[in-house]
């Protein structure tokens, strides 16, 4: 009934409406600190013939002037790219993103992401700015270092954890990387489907059911499988895998980065491959973004930030529901079905 009536939730609740306060302030300071550093905050289409930029299912609307099909974005990911193409070597947006997908305390398919894209930085870099800005949120928003968060406390003291995915499996999981029989007897044994899935994909759900909870502290898991990550540079000393990271905050996923892949030929391969694994007669190749890898994209450094989740961290927000003013509701049968 609170997110129903959230007019009356913001004066019946002071502490709801000071949690939006907070919000507001902390991406006013994620946008201070970044165009301080030299980066220029850009716009993106929401609406995209191409559904592209990440691997998840989207919402789907019709141009009726133009008659045609247009997809509500998951990703402003490939026209960000475009711009480091034309020159543009520092380049963010906070905006929203839309994926058809569930519902819960984490996940909301609409949701508000921050990217970011450096000319001649790669995930490294990416790392250094992530830990600087989000500590920057901390020491103006938080109380002390160790924030409450939930049932666990979280500590931000710096410098936060790297460690190599593959260690991480060993360590939580109990099975090495390279031995897939191991793998798929601890997914059994998790009580995963192990029908039709590829290898890294089997190995990655392993990783999410047995790893990510215990990641409770700040943590950068570095070093991707690169069958998992077509967008990606792989690591010259060894290409299997891929210069990704993600950020680990309370067992949830704060962030997400690459040492972002140039190459005309091997992107144009990735799609290729990961077409051929998508049931989705919609899916398609995003043929432009190719044409613009013609033309030369700098090497680069690129990031995602969940907002949303961020401000769940930093104000101790018990679902992401609390962080957005009007989240999406079932209907109630008795309205005439907006759901208020």
């Amino acid at each position: 009934q609170r997110y129903r009536q959230r007019y009356v939730d913001l004066w019946a609740n002071p502490e709801v409406a000071e949690r939006i306060k907070n919000r507001s302030a902390i991406i006013a300071a994620i946008r201070e600190y970044l165009t301080s550093k030299g980066f220029l905050e850009v716009e993106t289409p929401m609406m995209q013939t191409i559904a592209g930029g990440a691997a998840a299912k989207p919402f789907v609307t019709h141009h009726n002037s133009l008659d045609m099909d247009l997809f509500l974005r998951i990703s402003p990911e490939l026209f960000l790219k475009r711009l480091l193409v034309g020159g543009m070597e520092r380049v963010f947006e906070i905006n929203r993103n839309f994926r058809n997908e569930g519902l819960s305390r984490q996940h909301n398919p609409e949701f508000t992401m921050l990217e970011v894209y450096q000319a001649y930085a790669d995930y490294s870099v990416m790392m250094d700015l992530t830990e600087e800005l989000i500590g920057l949120c901390v020491e103006k928003y938080c109380r002390a270092e160790q924030v409450q968060f939930g049932d666990v406390t979280i500590d931000f003291a710096r410098p936060w954890r790297r460690a190599q995915y593959a260690d991480l499996l060993k360590e939580y999981a109990g099975c090495d990387i390279d031995d897939i029989k191991a793998v798929r007897a601890k997914a059994r044994e998790l009580g995963l489907e192990l029908a039709d899935m590829d290898d890294a994909v089997l190995v990655n759900e392993v990783f999410e059911a047995a790893v990510e909870d215990n990641l409770t502290a700040p943590t950068f898991v570095i070093d991707y499988p690169a069958p998992l990550c077509p967008l990606t540079k792989r690591k010259k000393e060894d290409p299997r895998y891929a210069e990704r990271f993600e950020l680990f905050i309370a067992g949830m996923e704060l962030a997400n980065a690459y040492t972002e892949l140039n190459d005309r030929a091997v992107q144009e391969e990735n799609f290729k491959i990961q077409l051929r694994g998508q049931q989705d007669t919609m899916a398609t190749m995003d043929r432009d973004f190719i044409t613009a890898l013609k033309y030369g994209m700098p090497p680069a450094g690129g990031l995602g930030i969940g907002i949303d989740r961020l401000i769940m961290v930093l104000t101790g927000a018990a679902t992401i529901r609390d962080v957005v003013l009007f989240p999406l509701l079932r209907s109630k049968s008795a309205d005439g079905g907006n759901g208020a």
